[in-house]
């Protein structure tokens, strides 16, 4: 995955069509553009007029000992500056409020998409690398739009203008003054493309860090867990040093950039001194006294914008590698979007069809084979199989999360193909295997299986879900705020809390991936009754790992490398459980293997040296 996202990223970028793509972000705020231009002019003329004046005053003023003429030219030259410095702050003020639209605009189009987008795309992409696009090259783009746009205009128009005024005042010195400039313009030329593509690294290599940090910050209990805290260290040194490389490669380049000019700028002063005394000194002179003063002012301000073009063209080629990188995830279109004819999906009874169902997520390997089942109105369907049978995909597809290869997923009689993901999602309810709390209160996480759920229907919920006797016990009660993922609470409080969640929802579809992971046995009774509860009168579809819910459910599937090798549907008599234990089949091995040990796990805790109930460690 990574080999292929680096191939991508290092073809040719359309350097142009990134500044059009922000140009149109723009449009909105033509008239504060404008008058942003308006300042940038104005104060560009008055910064052009200071050595003008500075001259005249030499030639007119100090040579002829005229005092008063003097005063009034440095009154004058006192107010340019200050004009020059009020227009220079409504700019840089006015872009700041117009960069910080623009970037708002921008996060909200990326976390739309984001939202968007399947969980195929999130199965290929890292969380990390994401989160630097929406973060790390979202703010390299503010730091341009912010302040960078308008320096670079402002020492544009400020080269051209100088240009102007140096032709102006004397074309002989100006055209010596601009020998300097093809060394200059060639330079740029040569130095342009390595440092675009040495940013291009830069970007990419802070994504894999972004990438690697983010991911061992949520592993970090496994880390420790298995003793890999030195190799973790090693693996994010290796990517920081990548990184490390790459910025020091680009600014390297960039750095060439300074001397460079400084050089420039010392020989432009030079010929100033040198040819502009000789044009001085002839009979009649070529040039004044004043004039060679206006020029050395122009020369080291010529190189000045300059030098500020150097210094942010590294921010500039750092903002296109973002943009590029921010647009080609903008411009990523869901692998699963509605159909055009798709209807909203009425009140969902719950008779769920699949119809020789076939998937895979890579071409080549199937992970569903020809799977056909039909589950009626308020039945429980239990799942069980080995690892990577399948039981997980089946689930998913009835969501709609991804779309079936060949056959068909029907509900209530229709295609999820044919109705909107998002009528069909807002009638089902999911609880996970690994719960996901969100930061926040108790109550919200609760509330948000139904966001205009009042107080008193979230803490019937929590009563439902047998939440509401530990919730009560805390000091902030509902109100406890959870820290990340909730891990301020045990991860048998948390269950409770996603099945008081999704008892809220009052779904007529229910996904349920049943917890591994081991709780004392008062809180694995309480979860018990609350799923109980939970699965009574909806169609229900669970990934079974306790034993209590396949013996009570109404259809047991039996799962092996993508098909159903066993099925059976529980009679008044007897239950699909028993019925398949008398085959000896499939079933039996995978019962006896994993089912009853855990049966007897639980009837008899085993103990340790120290007479406690030993906590079992679930597998990696």
């Amino acid at each position: 995955m990574h080999h292929a996202r680096d191939a991508r990223e290092e073809k040719a970028h359309d350097a142009g069509g990134a500044v059009r793509r922000l140009m149109a972000y723009f449009r909105p705020h033509r008239l504060a553009l404008a008058a942003v231009g308006l300042m940038l002019l104005v104060g560009t003329l008055l910064q052009l007029a200071a050595p003008y004046l500075i001259g005249r005053a030499v030639d007119e003023f100090i040579v002829a000992g005229d005092r008063r003429g003097l005063a009034m030219t440095m009154l004058l030259l006192l107010g340019t500056y200050i004009g020059a410095w009020a227009m220079s702050y409504g700019q840089f003020y006015t872009m700041t409020v117009v960069g910080n639209k623009l970037l708002l605009r921008l996060r909200e189009e990326i976390f739309r998409r984001v939202q968007a987008l399947s969980l195929r795309f999130f199965d290929e992409h890292e969380a990390g690398d994401l989160m630097s696009r929406l973060t790390n090259d979202v703010d390299t783009i503010g730091q341009v739009l912010n302040v960078g746009l308008v320096q670079t205009l402002g020492s544009s128009l400020t080269i051209v203008g100088i240009v102007a005024a140096m032709l102006s005042l004397n074309w002989r010195l100006a055209l010596a003054t601009f020998v300097v400039l093809p060394f200059m313009f060639a330079a740029s030329i040569l130095l342009s493309g390595r440092a675009r593509r040495a940013f291009r690294r830069t970007r990419r290599t802070i994504g894999s860090v972004s990438a690697d940090l983010e991911e061992n910050i949520s592993g970090v209990r496994v880390a420790q867990a298995f003793a890999r805290e030195d190799e973790n260290i090693e693996r994010f040194d290796e990517l920081n040093r990548a990184n490390r490389d790459a910025n020091v490669s680009a600014q390297g380049i960039v750095a060439a950039f300074s001397p460079t000019l400084d050089v420039l700028s010392t020989v432009g002063l030079a010929i100033v001194v040198g040819y502009g005394g000789y044009l001085a000194l002839r009979t009649p002179p070529l040039a004044t006294v004043g004039i060679l003063v206006s020029f050395i002012v122009y020369v080291r301000r010529f190189f000045q914008p300059i030098q500020q073009l150097a210094q942010l063209y590294a921010q500039l080629q750092s903002a296109l590698a973002g943009a590029e990188r921010i647009f080609e995830l903008v411009d990523t279109l869901p692998d699963l979007e509605d159909r055009p004819a798709a209807v909203e999906m009425p009140s969902i009874e719950g008779r769920v069809v699949f119809q020789d169902v076939s998937f895979h997520y890579k071409e080549g390997e199937p992970v569903l084979r020809d799977v056909s089942l039909v589950a009626e109105p308020g039945q429980t369907v239990a799942l069980v199989g080995p690892t990577g049978a399948g039981k997980t995909t089946m689930v998913n597809l009835i969501g709609r999360f991804y779309d079936v290869d060949e056959g068909a997923v029907l509900v209530d009689g229709r295609d999820v193909r044919d109705v909107t993901r998002a009528s069909l999602r807002a009638q089902m309810g999911v609880v996970l295997q690994d719960t996901f709390l969100f930061s926040g209160t108790i109550t919200d996480n609760i509330r948000y299986g139904r966001l205009d759920a009042t107080d008193e229907e979230v803490v019937e919920a929590a009563k439902l879900a047998n939440a509401h006797a530990f919730i009560s016990r805390l000091p902030e009660g509902y109100q406890t705020e959870l820290s990340e993922q909730g891990r301020n609470l045990s991860q048998g409080q948390r269950q409770l809390i996603s099945i008081s969640r999704a008892i809220l929802a009052d779904p007529r579809l229910l996904i349920l991936d049943e917890a591994t992971s081991s709780v004392d046995t008062r809180t694995e009774l309480l979860i018990q009754r609350a799923l109980e509860r939970l699965l009574q009168g909806r169609t229900s579809f669970v990934i079974a790992h306790r034993l209590s819910t396949i013996r009570n459910a109404d259809q047991l599937l039996v799962l092996e490398g993508g098909r159903i090798v066993e099925r059976a549907t529980g009679t008044p008599e007897r239950s699909a459980h028993e019925q398949l234990l008398d085959r000896a089949g499939a079933y039996y091995q995978l019962y006896t293997r994993q089912f009853r040990p855990d049966e007897r796990a639980r009837a008899a805790p085993p103990a340790g040296d120290d007479g406690h109930r030993v906590q079992a460690v679930p597998a990696q």
